[in-house]
């Protein structure tokens, strides 16, 4: 080959006159643009999956919110009713009289009157005056007379000066207004009012939003009233403070089940005076939303169909010191 077929084989390889090969430089400008489209299709792709992401939790795992009965609404009754959960309806099913024609809750606001709620928040805070937890949440049971005290509980009948809580004047209210709340369970639910016996817990609630103390003070976890207390087939709550001016915070929420992940939180907001009711199966899992500020009173009056779990009125005595 001549010397001049070599160069020309040498140059057009990118060698040069010396021999070695020459480096191919690429324009920065084109680099910089390729660099950056990568940088913008690696940052659309991330956006996408975060975007379905997003859409496939919202879809399957969602809560919906809905009011049942709102602290501004006087009602006659609202009610709603619900499937017996399966357990629930086949242990009611060997009360005769006794069986709900169907399970659900109801709310009315015409079932006690105003003066019988005074007499009644007038006990509670007469009664909490000699107690009252460390921890949020106080109860006064005048059936066992347990009041709550701190971290534990003593026996408000033994405290002579609580004896003048209890009059005459109160022992007819009380009884009064459970036996009113004992027919409107019975008219709801379809049910021989005698088939209705009052069962442990019955009891007069205050919380606040003071830290807890103890697993007593816990009252907002969910939990259905069948599994906590056997004994209970019905459930009612006088309330006796109003959502938004006592106290805020403290909605009774029920959790329903809109299949395997969805769920609608039904909230009733507390009212003076206000009874709700409910079947106390798993149909209607619930919770108290935590009090944030103020006082939240109510009673808890519950029902059985099953009277060896029945209990009588509290007798409202004062147990005398035994003589030496």
């Amino acid at each position: 080959m001549s010397e001049s077929g070599v160069r020309q084989r040498k140059k057009s390889s990118g060698g040069g006159g010396d021999g070695k090969p020459r480096k191919v430089k690429v324009p920065q400008s084109s680099s910089g643009q390729v660099s950056q489209a990568q940088h913008h299709r690696m940052w659309a792709r991330l956006v996408l999956i975060v975007g379905i992401c997003v859409v496939v939790y919202f879809t399957t795992f969602r809560t919906r919110e809905k009011k049942f009965a709102t602290q501004r609404e006087t009602l006659e009754l609202r009610s709603q009713k619900l499937d017996c959960s399966k357990p629930f309806f086949e242990e009611i099913a060997k009360y005769s009289g006794c069986i709900p024609a169907h399970c659900g809750r109801f709310v009315s606001d015409k079932i006690v009157g105003g003066a019988e709620v005074d007499i009644l928040l007038n006990l509670a805070k007469q009664g909490f005056r000699f107690g009252g937890s460390s921890g949020g949440a106080s109860i006064l049971d005048l059936h066992s007379g347990a009041l709550s005290k701190e971290s534990q509980f003593v026996n408000i009948y033994k405290i002579p000066e609580a004896k003048q809580i209890f009059t005459a004047e109160l022992i007819n209210t009380y009884k009064h207004v459970k036996e009113k709340v004992r027919e409107a369970v019975s008219e709801q639910f379809k049910l021989n009012k005698d088939s209705l016996h009052l069962t442990h817990p019955t009891f007069f609630s205050r919380l606040t939003n003071e830290t807890a103390k103890t697993i007593h003070d816990e009252y907002w976890h969910p939990h259905v009233d069948k599994e906590t207390w056997p004994a209970f087939h019905y459930t009612t709550l006088l309330y006796l403070a109003d959502y938004g001016r006592d106290f805020n915070g403290g909605r009774f929420v029920f959790i329903d089940s809109d299949g395997k992940h969805n769920k609608t939180n039904v909230y009733i907001e507390p009212k003076r005076g206000r009874v709700s009711g409910f079947t106390s199966g798993a149909e209607n899992l619930h919770h108290v939303e935590q009090v944030t500020n103020g006082m939240r009173y109510a009673i808890t009056i519950s029902f059985t169909c099953n009277s060896e779990h029945a209990m009588a009125d509290p007798q409202f005595f004062i147990e005398e010191d035994e003589e030496p």
